[in-house]
């Protein structure tokens, strides 16, 4: 995995782990909560569903899926997790990375994942994406919305780039499909992506 230009080998929450506690608020601010609420009714979770979440930040996402499922969410940034467990006590949350899942095979029956996977790296995307194959169990879909194409905000950020998340799921051995997408006034063209084991 190439190393990211901070003391980190991931990307903290808010870019630095000094902007932390004002991470929350930029993204509210964003609106990022009404693109969580719009993947949040896309995966139409079922009651006691295992799921995961793949780059939860600070809970956020986690919030809203902990209502219905029985949540396990990941990142790799112990000072956001942190946060996370205090914000929702409901769910579990793991350090791990998403190219490198700690989960048995077919253990969950859903994944989800928001506006992380353009800090991957083409390489740990596609690896992320044979690891999500690999824990969802036959059926199982993993939901995404994430940003697929450039905007002022997301120019200045830590990002790779792809126009096409699609194809390296597929490739990934996943049924994936655009289920729509949108212009976000900061971040550019977002798009929300279910991908079916």
């Amino acid at each position: 995995m190439a190393k990211l230009p901070t003391s980190h080998d991931f990307l903290p929450a808010a870019g630095r782990d000094s902007l932390l506690p004002t991470y929350d608020l930029m993204t509210r601010l964003m609106g990022v909560r009404r693109l969580h609420r719009t993947l949040i009714r896309q995966a139409a979770l079922q009651p006691d569903a295992r799921v995961l979440e793949i780059g939860c930040g600070t809970g956020n996402l986690s919030a809203l899926a902990a209502k219905t499922a029985d949540l396990i969410a990941t990142d790799p940034d112990p000072k956001a997790l942190t946060r996370a467990r205090r914000k929702v006590p409901k769910a579990r949350f793991e350090q791990a990375y998403a190219q490198d899942l700690p989960y048995a095979d077919e253990t969950f029956d859903a994944a989800l994942s928001a506006l992380m996977l353009h800090h991957l790296t083409p390489e740990a995307r596609a690896e992320a994406f044979t690891e999500v194959f690999r824990v969802l169990k036959p059926g199982g879909a993993f939901h995404v919305v994430d940003i697929t194409g450039h905007g002022a905000l997301a120019r200045s950020a830590q990002a790779h780039f792809s126009d096409d998340l699609v194809g390296p799921m597929r490739d990934a051995g996943l049924d994936a499909h655009e289920v729509s997408n949108a212009r976000h006034r900061l971040l550019g063209q977002i798009s929300y992506i279910e991908a079916r084991k």
